[in-house]
């Protein structure tokens, strides 16, 4: 008798793939709106909502605009929102003292949305070139950007951070030793239960350009970031610094930008198991709209494709222009 012959081929993958019923059964990943993190930015004045050209359906608020946004994240189930600052030329200054100030406009955002919405999470940015008037991340003297001052500085403006309301504090500056000071500065101030979300792979991109528009730093900024953020051609570099944020107390780490990095985010979730978290970045929103307008792609479905890649390559969240749009969509599926 001979043998039974089985059919080929014997594993037809596309049986898996027959349905959505199917498909949603065998689904590796999944995103729901407490993986996003909204970046919204925040202004002086008041009843004041405006557009910013490089960035379509992206809004700078003032104070009272961003309790509105705060609460129209919490109704999508949205996991966090995250400030920065408009400021203007004439706001900024060598000194960065706007920084630290305790009614600057971040500062007063905080405390507005923990008044209205106290259990909202709100993350902020810490970092100096929002009010340097060089538009660096830190101090600039005699054409260098120094670490230990800047470093200082940066303690200062996270503990207020910290004492407005602040959940999460993310330094954004790639300062060395920045993680540990404002650790220990925290800590002694009081806020042992404020979070650290520390940029740790931050690279220096040309995909943040959009951005510069939104916080007011396109003219201001005198040079580029390459002597502190990194190298777009490492990727080992980006595990050590992961590392060494970790040892000095960051609890979340974080890369960015998001889709042209996407291998260094698998790397560091392998490497280290942290939460990893990357940040879609502006010139990747904007790419997406310009080419929606356009006509050339279906744009809530690449928004949906590219925040699905974040989640395969690893990350527990992602901040993101789209967390509104892409929070509708998943709470109406």
């Amino acid at each position: 008798m001979q043998p039974i012959q089985a059919p080929f081929p014997a594993t037809r993958l596309r049986r898996v793939r027959q349905n959505e019923g199917i498909r949603g059964l065998v689904r590796e990943n999944y995103l729901a709106p407490a993986d996003f993190i909204w970046p919204v930015f925040v202004r002086g004045g008041e009843g004041i909502i405006e557009g910013i050209p490089s960035m379509p359906g992206v809004m700078r608020r003032s104070v009272d605009k961003i309790v509105e946004a705060a609460q129209e994240a919490w109704d999508l189930g949205i996991g966090a929102l995250c400030l920065f600052p408009y400021t203007g030329l004439e706001e900024r200054t060598e000194d960065c003292a706007g920084a630290w100030d305790p009614d600057n406009h971040v500062n007063r955002a905080i405390r507005a949305i923990k008044s209205a919405l106290p259990d909202l999470v709100v993350m902020t940015d810490v970092a100096l070139d929002t009010y340097n008037i060089n538009g660096h991340d830190g101090f600039v003297v005699d054409g260098q950007i120094i670490n230990d001052e800047t470093v200082e500085a940066l303690v200062r403006m996270a503990v207020e951070q910290a004492r407005a309301g602040a959940d999460i504090i993310g330094p954004s500056d790639m300062m060395d030793g920045r993680i540990a000071a404002i650790r220990a500065g925290l800590e002694a101030d009081g806020h042992r239960n404020v979070m650290i979300l520390s940029y740790a792979a931050k690279y220096a991109s040309a995909f943040y350009g959009p951005f510069r528009d939104a916080v007011g730093a396109s003219g201001a900024l005198t040079g580029d970031k390459k002597t502190y953020q990194m190298d777009p051609a490492n990727s080992d570099e980006a595990l050590r610094l992961v590392a060494r944020d970790l040892a000095e107390g960051a609890d979340m780490v974080m890369v960015k930008p998001g889709l042209p990095y996407l291998d260094i985010c698998r790397r560091v979730k392998d490497a280290f198991g942290a939460p990893t978290f990357a940040y879609q970045v502006s010139g990747e929103y904007s790419m997406i709209k310009a080419a929606s307008e356009a006509g050339m792609i279906d744009e809530e479905r690449v928004m949906m494709e590219s925040l699905m890649a974040f989640k395969r390559a690893g990350c527990d969240g992602i901040l993101t222009y789209f967390a509104p749009a892409a929070a509708r969509l998943l709470n109406h599926r």
